[in-house]
């Protein structure tokens, strides 16, 4: 009787430390909202957990709020998009390696009448300037995301700071902007991926686009282990090189709405 109970004593304890062990393979991923939204993450980490048994939970936010989910320590990795803010990121010694994942293209939106005739512009310089000189209603994210400090770099190379009623920023994130900008009829940025999963477009339209300056690159970054050594270092740096290995590369190819490709794998 002593030596069934010890028996099954033995195996209740080895099941609790597995199941224990089971639930620490998890990192904690600080990401952005296109990447969330448009349902990549629903398509890629069923592949990397099934590859690796590390499940991943995603934060998703804007870009300057996960770098600063980051610093306080409250992520295991990185997957944001503004390479500037990402390569200050780790020249402060916040990240100890950054590399390219995947990109895809900021668009311009509006109402399908055009009233500042921004689908005539040669540049998104041009588009922007319409825009202003018209001061038709315009939605900024506002939030400090890869997105909005990109919106903020084209008025600037415009010539425009942008101000007034015309002018709104919302301090939220690219859905409820897109959702704004359908309210009011008004122009937006976007990234592509994020405007081809919106459902609510009622008058938006896509009106401008193809400049090479629009380009929005991706990236993932390997967090300090002397800044934060209680992070999970080794399951997000199995992660961090997934993304870039043939099969994460495959995989983001692989993701598709509507059958339209939004991220394009560029690891070098």
């Amino acid at each position: 009787m002593k030596k069934t109970l010890r028996l099954i004593l033995a195996v209740m304890t080895s099941m609790g430390l597995a199941q224990a062990a089971y639930a620490d393979d998890y990192i904690t991923l600080a990401s952005t909202t296109s990447t969330e939204n448009s349902g990549l993450f629903d398509a890629i980490l069923p592949e990397f957990k099934e590859a690796t048994g590390i499940e991943v939970r995603v934060v998703a936010v804007g870009t300057g709020q996960a770098f600063e989910i980051a610093r306080r320590g409250d992520a295991d990795s990185l997957l944001v998009h503004d390479t500037t803010g990402e390569q200050r990121f780790v020249e402060n010694g916040h990240a100890s390696e950054r590399v390219d994942v995947m990109y895809n293209d900021f668009v311009l939106i509006g109402p399908a009448d055009d009233p500042a005739s921004i689908s005539e512009a040669q540049s998104a310089s041009e588009a922007f300037g319409a825009i202003a000189s018209a001061e038709a209603p315009f939605t900024s994210r506002g939030d400090d995301s890869g997105t909005h400090r990109a919106e903020l770099r084209f008025w600037e190379n415009a010539g425009v700071e942008p101000d007034g009623d015309w002018y709104r920023e919302l301090g939220s994130g690219m859905g409820p902007t897109l959702n704004t900008a359908a309210a009011m009829d008004a122009y937006v940025m976007s990234d592509r991926a994020s405007w081809v999963a919106f459902g609510n477009r009622q008058n938006l339209t896509l009106l401008f686009e193809g400049d090479e300056v629009l380009f929005n690159q991706y990236g993932s970054l390997l967090l300090s282990r002397d800044k934060h050594p209680h992070l999970k270092h080794d399951l997000a740096e199995q992660w961090h090189k997934w993304l870039v290995s043939k099969q994460g590369q495959q995989a983001i190819a692989d993701f598709r709405v509507d059958g339209q490709q939004l991220f394009f794998p560029n690891a070098k």
